[in-house]
């Protein structure tokens, strides 16, 4: 198991989906943790699970950049110090296309995804640096390195965080502070029903819906949890991974690896597709011109 003893850990969205399960992971590896969101009922739920010694809640807007200035240093307050820190909140964002072109949501979307990320990690550099180095995560996604998992602006955020974690690992090492970024597949959270516009209730009960028919879409079989993320991002926030930072790590269910026929042979592929022609009637063919060829 994962060993953050003696850590104290921020976490940005953390009240619901993935931010959730961090929350959950950090603690039983042994971290405090400041879990930082705008759900206050669920944030204050939290807190009375695990103990105001494990865990403190924080309202803020990620967007707001007083308010991510106090997350930081509410850490320092409240647990002594900040060792990592999880860049996490976020949302579906605009779903415009290039040829619609919301600027207002494409702001938002990316002060939400990016800007919040750049600023996140600003504000959390002079406490890792009394602490003597650190460790920052940050989501990004599938949709940044493959077409067809997200609106256009989320991915291309999306792309940047993860290129932005490269480019300040770099720019931090000399402070011993490590910074990676994880692309979670298709997990199971509340994130599609809000993209739809649905009430919070509502989505929460989707990502029930998504975690069921799900399992189809990807080799391992089933849809990812929160905790697939988190125990990811756990093992990168501890010791154990002092010789990872700049990475980008795919933990996806195996989606990306290719189209569904590379690993489903039930299925037939994009010529039989074009051609019209299922696996059987294929089989069918084969079977006959090889009997034509024996007689």
């Amino acid at each position: 198991m994962t060993d953050l003893t003696g850590k104290v850990a921020v976490i940005t969205g953390a009240a619901s989906g993935i931010g959730a399960s961090g929350v959950e992971v950090f603690v039983e590896a042994g971290a405090q943790v400041v879990a930082a969101d705008l759900q206050d009922d669920k944030g204050a739920a939290l807190v009375a699970r695990f103990g105001e010694d494990k865990v403190a809640y924080q309202h803020c807007d990620v967007t707001d950049m007083k308010a991510l200035e106090a997350l930081m240093q509410s850490a320092v307050d409240t647990f002594g110090g900040l060792d990592i820190l999880w860049n996490n909140a976020g949302s579906g964002g605009t779903s415009s296309s290039v040829e619609e072109l919301d600027l207002d949501g494409y702001s938002f979307t990316m002060d939400l995804l990016l800007k919040s990320v750049f600023a996140g990690t600003h504000f959390a550099v002079p406490h890792m640096k009394a602490r003597g180095g650190g460790s920052v995560i940050n989501t990004s996604s599938i949709s940044a390195v493959c077409a067809g998992y997200a609106p256009i602006t989320y991915s291309v955020a999306k792309k940047a965080v993860a290129h932005f974690s490269k480019l300040a690992a770099a720019e931090l090492s000399k402070h011993q502070i490590r910074v990676n970024a994880i692309l979670p597949g298709f997990i199971a959270t509340s994130i599609f029903g809000a993209s739809l516009g649905l009430p919070r209730e509502q989505a929460d009960q989707m990502a029930e819906m998504v975690a069921q028919a799900g399992g189809a879409m990807q080799p391992v079989g089933r849809t990812g949890k929160g905790e697939d993320i988190a125990n990811m991002a756990a093992f990168l926030s501890s010791d154990a991974a002092g010789f990872v930072t700049g990475g980008e790590f795919v933990v996806d269910g195996g989606i990306t690896v290719g189209p569904p026929h590379s690993w489903n042979e039930q299925l037939g592929g994009p010529i039989l597709d074009a051609l019209g022609i299922t696996p059987e009637q294929a089989e069918q063919m084969a079977e006959a011109m090889r009997g034509g060829q024996g007689s």
